[in-house]
């Protein structure tokens, strides 16, 4: 039985997605590390290195992971450390005696392993950009469709000034558009071929090393790295790190719409699914469901990050554990970051906004949100210092007795001196002092 809930067949519909659990499993990465056995074949066959009828008999054997016997690779991995012996062997078995001999020429159980799980990784990565574009889409056009929606911004959870509600939905969707191009630039630093032999000098093929090497790396459709990185783990480690960055900029998301579902609040909700997020005693719930998957799979893929960050000091020319520990964390960080980029899509293409109880939030405090509009409004006429004195009395008055700021500033004689009431009713509109809100919405658009 499953011990981490993403791949339990319960929990496993909270966590994760199917899609990623499958290029994610083991299956896939069996299936990929005899992949990488069928194209070395084949590129040392086209150099001349091994017979072509060998790399055509491995290539046929490698084509399907489910011939393998998996309770003796398990077995051999178990006496090893390793499954590319088992599996080597099996291969070479389902090869046939006269073909199997030229399985794993020149390779290494690290070149064969690591080559796999960076295509394991090309798979996964693929899936979260499509789910990516897809909340970038659904974030972008609530950004459009809300550029105007007055609403209270909010600091340290208090009212601060007014913003838009397309305003915020931009400082969600700008990091997100910064994350697409993350992913493209990092693509080639980590998509990247292993290939180097018992200590990464390819010492056993003599002068063809390069040569098989460029070669494999064609054939995976992979980039030819510099040097061999058995050691180096830079590429997986930002791989992982890019994660745990989308991760994080997807909480902040969920954690601002489940601060706006409160009762008190109630600016949003997340879409309407009959019985989601009801409570087993309670019949009026409607929890943040999605948010609070978003932020609990965001937590454990941060999480994972310096395991990775760790994993790179590895020992000499071939690691001593630190490599063991990244396949307990690549994994789990791919599947648990498109599980949160597909709750994050609930939200995107489904969020549920009230336009009008924003208007009424941003009016309880009978104007006060804009004190500093005002403030700004006088100072030309009183100076700076003496604004705000005239601006901050006002305010402790329409507390003191319950009335508008509006209402205050007109009973005091220094400010109904130069300001008519059509003046103080303009200067104490929230939606006359958004600033360059409607700019920043649009500018963060134009990138998408």
């Amino acid at each position: 039985m499953p011990v981490n809930p993403a791949d339990s067949p319960v929990f496993g519909a909270l966590y994760g997605t199917d899609a990623m659990r499958a290029v994610a499993s083991e299956r896939a990465l069996l299936g990929h590390m005899l992949a990488v056995e069928a194209a070395l074949a084949r590129a040392q066959a086209r150099l001349g290195i091994i017979p072509a009828e060998a790399a055509t008999a491995i290539t046929a054997a490698a084509a399907d992971p489910d011939r393998l016997d998996l309770p003796a690779l398990a077995a051999a991995t178990r006496n090893t450390g390793y499954p590319v012996v088992g599996l080597v062997n099996q291969l070479s078995a389902l090869a046939g005696p006269a073909a199997g001999r030229w399985t794993h020429w020149g390779a290494t159980t690290q070149d064969i392993m690591d080559s796999a799980v960076v295509l394991q990784l090309r798979d996964a990565l693929a899936l979260i950009e499509a789910e990516l574009d897809a909340v970038i889409a659904g974030f972008a056009a609530m950004a459009r469709r809300h550029r105007d929606t007055v609403m209270a911004g909010r600091t340290h959870l208090q009212h601060a000034l007014p913003v838009t509600f397309g305003y915020k939905v931009a400082v969600w969707l700008s990091p997100l558009l910064t994350m697409r191009e993350r992913l493209a630039q990092l693509r080639p630093r980590v998509l990247r071929v292993q290939f180097g032999g018992a200590a990464g000098t390819l010492a056993s093929l003599g002068a063809q090393g390069l040569a098989v090497q460029n070669e494999l790396a064609r054939e995976l459709g992979l980039a030819e790295a510099d040097i061999p990185w058995h050691v180096a783990r830079d590429g997986l480690a930002e791989a992982i790190s890019f994660l745990g960055l989308l991760t994080g900029a997807l909480a902040k998301i969920a954690t601002d719409v489940i601060l706006l579902m409160q009762t008190e609040v109630a600016e949003v909700a997340e879409p309407y699914v009959d019985g989601r997020g009801g409570s087993s005693t309670m019949p009026q719930k409607r929890n943040p469901i999605a948010c609070e998957y978003i932020i609990a799979q965001s937590r454990s893929v941060t999480a994972l990050v310096p395991q990775m960050l760790a994993a790179m000091a590895q020992d000499q020319e071939r690691g001593t554990g630190p490599w063991q520990a990244e396949s307990l964390a690549i994994g789990q960080a791919c599947l648990l970051s498109h599980g949160a980029l597909a709750q994050a899509r609930v939200l995107a293409e489904g969020l549920t906004v009230d336009a009008p109880r924003m208007r009424r939030n941003l009016e309880s405090t009978g104007g006060l949100i804009v004190a500093e509009a005002v403030m700004m409004g006088l100072a030309p006429v009183l100076g700076r210092g003496e604004a705000h004195h005239v601006v901050h009395h006002a305010c402790d008055v329409a507390l003191a007795e319950g009335i508008s700021l509006a209402a205050a500033l007109a009973r005091d004689a220094t400010v109904s001196a130069r300001l008519s009431a059509a003046d103080i009713a303009t200067l104490t509109d929230p939606a006359g002092y958004l600033g360059m809100a409607g700019a920043f919405v649009d500018r963060v658009l134009a990138r998408v």
